[in-house]
């Protein structure tokens, strides 16, 4: 992005980036703090209480055909509005960013569907002969905000270059999550609905190339509310309104999303969705198909996928390595890459309807996240600084 980018534009992107890797750091914090302190209350006396508060019923929500309570208020619609930043930020590095040109996209490109299908294989050489092999898409997100954390934390220990290539590849490796969410994780189709969502997402089309900002917003809503109805999992509607938003306005959007998106509804997200109950045994969680092919698949699969997809890339001269960045970066990155949280955790809630099955991907998820950010952060603080 940095390196390659024409001058004129090489500002706009440099700028916001830095921003976003160093913001990257506190909003990490931030997170690992809300887990702390969701797993602690979920497990002390009143834990029960904590966890029936989130999955409380509201009456009026359901008479309007909305979600039902405060869990499902966050997952489907906050998360919404995550996705709509993330969606923000695929546009943008499409059109102006690294991987805006296809040749020096390559590598990311290539690196991420490695970092999917490897993950996803392992996972189903666990549980492809079980009733679990729906989790397969659990271990093939990386969680954009806690990788680049781990990074800008080692300082210059790593080249601005290679978090530039971690990003690229975490935005691709969201939008494979996107489509894996909309394709693989929708529940029962209401056709009626997905036809007023297609007419709705071509009005919005037509409405971000005249600019009516705030009609765009109106129509935004209603296309939430009928995927919302339809089956198809809501958040896909911040996708669909990122892609329809008009460019020159995308930076003012995501100024304004920064700060609510990270600081409160991403903290939200992990406050409610980390109330997990610790079994008595404890040890009977490493026994399940389901926590292990997560835990290999992100901690093994995701940085064997990335290099050998990266290094077959290279070999066949498809792309080259960023510059300035070495093959053992590279292996520290895909280490790195096995941070699943965010989306591991809320593709884990579609995946799975069972309480039981839930906690123990869900803890698969934090137990492999956590030894992904330490060997990550031990191997890459042993190589050189370039």
């Amino acid at each position: 992005m940095v390196v390659y980018a024409p001058k004129k534009i090489r500002n706009k992107i440099v700028s916001p980036l830095k921003v976003f890797i160093a913001d990257s750091r506190s909003t990490g914090i931030i997170l690992i703090a809300c887990t702390i302190l969701s797993l602690t209350i979920s497990n002390l006396s009143f834990g029960q209480d904590y966890v029936a508060f989130w999955q409380q019923k509201l009456c009026f929500t359901q008479i309007l055909h909305l979600p039902e309570n405060y869990l499902h208020i966050i997952n489907d619609g906050l998360m919404s509005i995550f996705f709509l930043l993330v969606g923000l930020e695929i546009k943008r590095e499409l059109l102006i960013g690294e991987i805006s040109q296809l040749k020096k996209a390559l590598l990311p490109i290539i690196a991420a569907i490695g970092g999917m299908v490897i993950p996803a294989l392992i996972y189903l050489a666990f549980c492809s002969s079980s009733s679990f092999s729906n989790g397969w898409g659990i271990p093939i997100a990386t969680d954009i905000v806690f990788s680049l954390a781990i990074l800008s934390l080692l300082g210059n220990r790593v080249p601005l270059s290679l978090k530039i290539f971690l990003m690229a590849l975490a935005i691709i490796d969201d939008l494979g999550g996107i489509v894996t969410i909309a394709l693989f994780y929708a529940v029962a189709i209401n056709w009626s609905y997905v036809l007023l969502s297609f007419v709705i997402s071509f009005l919005m089309y037509f409405l971000g190339k005249k600019k009516y900002l705030w009609l765009h917003f109106l129509t935004g809503i209603v296309l939430w509310y009928f995927l919302y109805n339809s089956g198809i999992h809501p958040t896909i509607a911040g996708v669909i309104f990122a892609m329809t938003f008009p460019l020159s306005s995308i930076e003012m959007l995501e100024r304004k999303l920064h700060f609510p998106v990270n600081f409160l509804i991403l903290p939200l997200f992990v406050l409610a969705n980390t109330t997990l109950i610790f079994p008595g045994n404890f040890t009977t969680i490493f026994h399940s198909k389901v926590a292990l092919g997560i835990f290999f698949g992100l901690v093994v699969g995701k940085p064997l996928g990335i290099v050998l997809f990266s290094w077959l890339s290279v070999r066949l001269k498809m792309a080259t390595l960023p510059h300035g960045v070495r093959w053992q970066q590279l292996i520290g990155v895909g280490i790195v890459a096995g941070i699943g949280f965010t989306i591991s955790i809320f593709i884990a809630t579609l995946a799975f309807q069972g309480n039981e099955q839930q906690t123990i991907a869900k803890m698969a998820v934090l137990m492999s996240s956590v030894v992904a950010a330490i060997l990550g952060y031990v191997f890459l603080s042993k190589q050189k600084s370039t």
